[in-house]
């Protein structure tokens, strides 16, 4: 189907409206089975009556479905324009039937009893009530947080300047991958920190490299990805992992370890390891939706104060509301829901990324949402992206994951979780072609 058959659809809903064959109150189907009978995919009919609700022709109601108000619209709003961009750059992954399955955690917390609890700002360490959600929701069959460990703030993000803020001193050293995820670099220029590139090979950071930066000059801390790590996509190995911690135990140094990706995979995380000797960040923003983000932080009990401090004098504790109905999916089952079908979500695309860019050289594992994409000579990095940009595709030079004054490799980095299966397909292929093409076919001076 076209891009703009989401619209036919609704006109053709709208026409039974005006004529009287749907009225006032009627129910219409579920979206997988309207779906079904008009052989489209489940998201295209989310976007049906998303389309009605826009034109004030229809409502949604928890326990109700969506259901249809009348002929005249009581807010008319302009048709959705559909978006000529297709969008490689960010990896915020939101599935087409997640707004059923958290309607009504979302409803719960509308309630009025419940929302005057909702609107202040949160603790940092939360409730205990609280922190025993977070500690079983974020358990692996090999290591639980402890309770009095776990602390809240408003997102990912947060979680990990939270982190680090409280490790790292103001000119203090924090050691991370020489390719890392760029908002560590944002939050360490905020932060007054400095970033210090260590070594990796293709098991990713290198335990000697630690010692060595170390020996130059002392680091605070280190930053690192062991899981799906984003640009990359790898993962470390159990035997590297062990060469990590026993590092940091012969340095005495904290690991802060970014888990954002954990819920696509079964690894336990590093910590399960050490946990006296690494602090875990992770967050709701990829596992469910951005707009009930919230970010936690497992860390040993003695730094239970430096950690606290940091969020607040950051300013990063969470808002109540986005607090409470993460809260809800969580103890309701959503929340693992939601991660299961995003886990076959992300398999699926990484199968069109085989089928798209076979022949090419591509890093990446089946289970992220991200690969990493070396350009073939003589491509480089920002021209490829320009020249994506000129076919309506945005993607992330490898400039963006590059700590030091280094040559930044000749790669990129793509997001797979934006578009919809269909243009997904599309850009890579476009992107194929292009790269098979040649960087002589671009022309600069266009």
């Amino acid at each position: 189907m076209s891009g703009n058959d989401y619209i036919r659809l609704a006109d053709a809903l709208a026409d039974d409206i005006a004529a009287g064959r749907l009225q006032p109150g009627d129910r219409l189907l579920p979206q997988r089975t309207f779906a079904y009978r008009n052989d489209i995919a489940v998201s295209t009919a989310s976007r049906v009556y998303s389309e009605l609700i826009r034109r004030g022709l229809a409502a949604g109601e928890v326990g109700r479905g969506t259901y249809i108000l009348g002929s005249t619209p009581r807010h008319p709003m302009p048709p959705e324009i559909p978006e000529a961009r297709i969008d490689l750059e960010f990896n915020f992954p939101i599935l087409p039937e997640q707004s059923e399955l958290m309607a009504p955690a979302l409803a719960a917390a509308s309630r009025p009893d419940v929302l005057s609890g909702t609107l202040q700002l949160v603790a940092p360490n939360g409730t205990a009530a609280a922190r025993d959600v977070a500690a079983q929701f974020l358990s692996s069959a090999t290591w639980r947080p402890r309770d009095e460990g776990l602390f809240f703030t408003g997102n990912g993000r947060q979680a990990i300047a939270s982190a680090v803020g409280a490790m790292v001193p103001v000119g203090g050293r924090l050691g991370v991958e020489a390719l890392t995820y760029p908002v560590v670099k944002a939050n360490a220029r905020r932060l007054g920190v400095t970033l210090v590139p260590l070594a990796m090979d293709a098991a990713v950071m290198r335990p000697d490299a630690i010692e060595k930066a170390h020996r130059e000059g002392a680091l605070s801390a280190v930053y690192l990805q062991p899981l799906l790590h984003n640009p990359l996509g790898v993962s470390l190995s159990r035997g590297r992992r062990q060469d990590l911690v026993k590092m940091a135990e012969k340095l005495d140094l904290m690991l802060i370890e970014d888990g954002v990706y954990r819920f696509l995979c079964d690894d336990p995380p590093l910590t399960a390891l050490a946990p006296d000797r690494c602090i875990l960040v992770d967050s709701l923003s990829k596992r469910i939706a951005p707009g009930v983000a919230t970010g936690f932080i497992c860390a040993p009990v003695a730094l239970r104060e430096r950690i606290m401090t940091s969020i607040r004098s950051g300013g990063w504790s969470p808002a109540g509301f986005a607090f409470a109905v993460g809260q809800r999916l969580i103890v309701d089952g959503t929340a693992d829901q939601i991660a299961a079908l995003k886990h076959q979500d992300a398999a699926v695309r990484q199968q069109i990324v085989a089928q798209c860019l076979d022949g090419l050289e591509v890093h990446a594992d089946h289970r992220s949402y991200h690969l990493w994409l070396k350009l073939p000579e003589p491509w480089r990095s920002e021209t490829f992206v320009a020249a994506a940009a000129r076919h309506s595709i945005g993607v992330t030079p490898s400039s963006a994951f590059t700590v030091g004054q280094g040559h930044a490799p000749n790669a990129v980095r793509l997001a797979l979780a934006s578009p919809s299966l269909e243009r997904l397909r599309e850009a890579l292929t476009t992107l194929a072609r292009l790269l098979r093409a040649g960087a002589e076919s671009f022309d600069t001076t266009e």
